[in-house]
């Protein structure tokens, strides 16, 4: 399986971004597409994923704020990140696994998000 992630960039706080990530290859074999976060010096964390059905997982400093979406005809993941803060500002990494409670086996590249006035 392969993940190419686009979208990121620089934006002002409480502007809004919009990942994509498309998985292509052995697509028949993953279930929950997502993504994950990292900053220099700390682990990497979830952000969202997203199961072929609609099961979500959030990470609590997101919820209401982030939505996660996915079209199954495109292979595709879509994270539409509202109200974002400096806190925000990471390297975001596409993930595709069997569930959504964990991260899968499956990283694209990453793409960096800055939120800075």
């Amino acid at each position: 399986v392969q993940l190419q992630a686009s979208g990121g960039g620089l934006v002002q706080p409480g502007g809004s971004l919009r990942l994509s990530c498309a998985a292509s290859g052995s697509t028949f074999s993953i279930n929950a597409l997502g993504w994950y976060r990292q900053v220099p010096g700390k682990q990497r964390e979830l952000v969202a994923v997203i199961s072929i059905g609609g099961s979500t997982n959030y990470a609590d400093s997101v919820k209401g704020r982030f939505t996660i979406s996915r079209d199954n005809t495109k292979n595709t993941v879509y994270l539409q990140m509202n109200s974002l803060k400096t806190e925000d500002t990471a390297v975001y990494y596409c993930n595709a696994g069997l569930i959504i409670w964990q991260p899968g086996n499956y990283w694209g590249q990453g793409t960096l998000v800055t939120v800075s006035s």
